[in-house]
């Protein structure tokens, strides 16, 4: 079963994950003489590299047909998870590739429970599952706003004090299941800080070409900002496992950060036994037939 390849952003898996010593900058940069022009171009470049590698390893994914690839994407606003998916995903074959994003749950979908509306989405075997927010949304979002739940239809016995942590072994449960399947689950939360979020929400309001992004629901959920950490880092914490890992990626610096998730993705591929299919002995045995015959076709017309 697939296990998550080592990495300096990798969450540790005995829940001693702690969101206040967690870097939203790259080591890298946190240097008063950093050269951040330097590093931008070096992260470009490593990125162009590791997403021509994505497209080698997704074209044998395809035809080896025994793994899917799911990548989880969470992140407080601002934080750039749109723009690293396209990014890091830029190369990637679109028939080979699915995005699902998850907002407001609809009327349907809260007919069921929390996990169906993403178990819909989950990438066949042969191509990578992109989701932009997940279910994770029910251990983060609501357990900001609980008052979220009383629209769930949940059992009346549903305790509130231990509903967290029973949602915390469900989506170990689930997740395990995809393991076992054939289905690498890698999980990465966009570490942005509170500062650069602020710039960032400025910088919606001031340049015309983003005025679209920006909602004030955003600042007012910017107001949540110690309860959402102390929810991501309860929830990273409790569901970060080496079938299913979590990365905490420095989102500070955007180049430094789309880098860094195509590494992971790249050396969580090249683990795999992934290798082109066989053709049948049978079919092969007659590929100097069909040449021969393709060879000596007649041109159209001829």
């Amino acid at each position: 079963m697939f296990e998550a390849p080592p990495h300096r952003h990798l969450v540790p898996f005995d829940g001693s994950f702690e969101i206040s010593t967690a870097s939203t900058l790259p080591a890298s940069l946190t240097a008063p003489d950093a050269d951040r022009k330097a590093s931008k171009k070096a992260n470009k470049k490593r990125l162009a590299e590791l997403v021509d590698r994505i497209d080698e390893l997704q074209r044998v994914l395809y035809a080896d047909n025994r793994h899917a690839l799911l990548l989880v994407f969470q992140a407080m606003d601002a934080a750039g998870k749109d723009s690293t998916i396209r990014a890091v995903m830029s190369g990637v074959n679109p028939a080979g590739c699915q995005v699902s994003s998850f907002k407001v749950p609809s009327t349907e979908e809260l007919e069921h429970d929390y996990l169906w509306r993403s178990v819909r989405r989950l990438p066949e075997r042969g191509r990578i599952g992109v989701f932009n927010r997940s279910y994770y949304e029910e251990v983060l979002v609501v357990r900001v706003h609980p008052e979220y739940l009383g629209g769930q239809n949940l059992p009346r016995d549903i305790v509130p004090e231990t509903i967290w942590e029973q949602r915390y072994q469900s989506i170990r449960d689930h997740e395990l299941h995809l393991a076992r399947n054939g289905t690498v689950v890698l999980k990465f939360f966009l570490n942005v800080s509170h500062a650069e979020q602020k710039r960032r929400f400025l910088a919606r309001l001031d340049e015309p070409h983003k005025n679209w992004k920006f909602s004030s629901g955003d600042v007012r959920e910017r107001g949540f900002w110690p309860d959402y950490q102390l929810a991501y880092q309860k929830a990273l914490a409790a569901t970060s496992r080496s079938w299913a890992p979590w990365y905490s990626i420095p989102a500070d610096d955007k180049p430094s950060m789309r880098a860094d998730v195509a590494e992971i993705i790249v050396s969580a591929l090249e683990q795999l036994d992934l290798r082109y299919p066989q053709p049948d002995p049978k079919e092969q045995a007659r590929f100097d037939e069909m040449r021969t015959l393709l060879e000596n076709e007649s041109p159209l017309g001829g």
